[in-house]
């Protein structure tokens, strides 16, 4: 036991809570609570973005789902129109409108384009109901590397091989180049061999000198704030968007404004089909 500054005794928690004193005021303890209290912050405001990211791609879902047959029908009718009145008129301009308005009619895609290959006019290709039946898939067509990437292969591999190296660290970097030189050279790919080569001898990326406390605290800071940043703009953009727009009018009901929606839409369908019945009798 020791005497304070009065003369009397102090014990061991004042001399603990004293340390505790210290360490708290110390400027790396503050900037640390100022990283945690950043982090969680960024934590809560990319939940938050992350939950109206989702709500506003099942809206947009339910709205093309169920809004995009009638605006579909009305763009359709629009073309109708613009043609039945181009064909009373014969009026160059009243062919140009239609021309336009037939242009906005958005053709279906083709299978093709839909599956990207992967289904055709007569079904699954091949190659795609061999792997959803677990069935053997026609192997690749075999390619024929140049000459020329030949000749990079064999370099790098006499000069990037695994066995070369002296340290497990060195080994893995090794292991992890020649993987990569084994697929360029099975494509036949020469460019990016070269690319490969000029990386080799390039040689590995030097390591980034060791930080401070302090300077790791600022620079973990300094990204906390710039990812922040980043994520403003991602809600700025979802918010501004049409659907998020819409989302925002209800956000607790969402169904009915798409109900309120639907009924406008169905509206303008009628009184285009009542206008293009008068153009056509």
């Amino acid at each position: 036991m020791t005497q304070d500054a009065a003369g009397g005794p102090t014990t061991r928690n004042d001399d603990e809570s004293d340390a505790q004193q210290d360490a708290l005021s110390r400027p790396e303890a503050r900037l640390a609570t100022a990283v945690r209290a950043a982090e969680q912050a960024l934590i809560e405001f990319e939940i938050a973005l992350e939950t109206f990211r989702v709500e506003v791609e099942n809206f947009s879902r339910l709205h093309h789902q169920k809004l995009g047959p009638m605006y579909a029908r009305l763009d359709e009718l629009d073309a109708r129109i613009a043609e039945a009145r181009a064909a009373r008129t014969g009026d160059p301009e009243d062919l140009r409108k239609a021309q336009e308005a037939r242009a906005m009619v958005m053709p279906m895609p083709g299978v093709d384009e839909l599956f990207h290959g992967w289904m055709d006019s007569d079904g699954l290709s091949p190659e795609a109901a061999a792997m959803l039946n677990d069935q053997p898939v026609r192997a690749p067509k075999r390619v024929r590397p140049s000459e020329e990437a030949r000749k990079l292969y064999r370099e790098l591999a006499r000069k990037a091989h695994p066995d070369l190296a002296q340290e497990e660290t060195e080994r893995a970097r090794r292991d992890e180049f020649i993987a990569r030189v084994n697929a360029a050279y099975a494509l036949g790919d020469e460019a990016l061999l070269r690319e490969l080569a000029e990386e080799w001898e390039a040689g590995p990326v030097p390591a980034e000198p060791q930080l401070s406390e302090s300077e790791e605290l600022y620079a973990r800071l300094e990204w906390l704030a710039q990812r922040k940043e980043l994520l403003a703009a991602v809600a700025k953009e979802l918010e501004e968007s049409a659907i998020g727009a819409m989302l925002r009018m209800a956000p607790e009901d969402p169904d009915r404004l798409l109900e309120e929606i639907a009924e406008q839409l169905l509206a303008q369908v009628a009184e285009r089909e009542a206008e293009l019945a008068g153009l056509v009798e």
